[in-house]
C-alpha cells in the first residue's frame, strides 16, 4: 500500500474515533458504490452525516476541504442516494468535511482535526 493510501486510511480513522468521542454512532465506513465512496457515515440528534475525509501531511499547499470540489461534492451525493436506499434512514441528511492534519511522526501524537458540519448541500 502507497503511503498516501496509508495516510487515508489512518486520517479516516482518525476521524471516526473523534466523531466517536463527539457522541456520533458510526453507522458504516468506506461504504462504495458504483458513484463512489463515503468514507464515514455516522448518526446524531436529528441527522445522518456523510463525511469525507481530507488527510494530509500540512497546509502548506492548501487546506484539505479545499480538494472536495464541485465535482467530489456530486459524487459524494450520489453516493449518499445509493446508501439512503439501501439503509432504513428517517434522519435529515448532512454532508460534513473532516480535516486530518497528521505530520511525519504523528504516530506518538493526536493529529490536528477539524470538522466542517454543513460544508455543501444537495440542492
Amino acid at each position: 500500500m502507497s503511503e498516501t493510501m496509508l495516510l487515508g486510511r489512518y486520517g479516516e480513522a482518525a476521524a471516526a474515533e473523534y466523531l466517536r468521542q463527539k457522541g456520533y454512532k458510526l453507522l458504516s465506513l468506506n461504504y462504495r458504490t458504483r458513484l463512489g465512496e463515503l468514507d464515514v457515515v455516522a448518526s446524531k440528534g436529528k441527522y445522518v452525516v456523510f463525511a469525507e475525509v481530507k488527510t494530509r501531511r500540512d497546509d502548506g499547499f492548501a487546506q484539505a476541504r479545499e480538494f472536495v470540489t464541485r465535482a467530489k461534492q456530486q459524487r459524494l451525493i450520489a453516493a449518499a442516494e445509493s446508501w439512503l436506499q439501501a439503509n432504513e434512514c428517517r434522519l435529515q441528511p448532512r454532508f460534513d468535511v473532516i480535516e486530518v492534519y497528521a505530520p511525519l511522526g504523528t504516530e506518538t501524537k493526536k493529529p490536528l482535526i477539524r470538522h466542517w458540519e454543513n460544508a455543501f448541500s444537495a440542492d
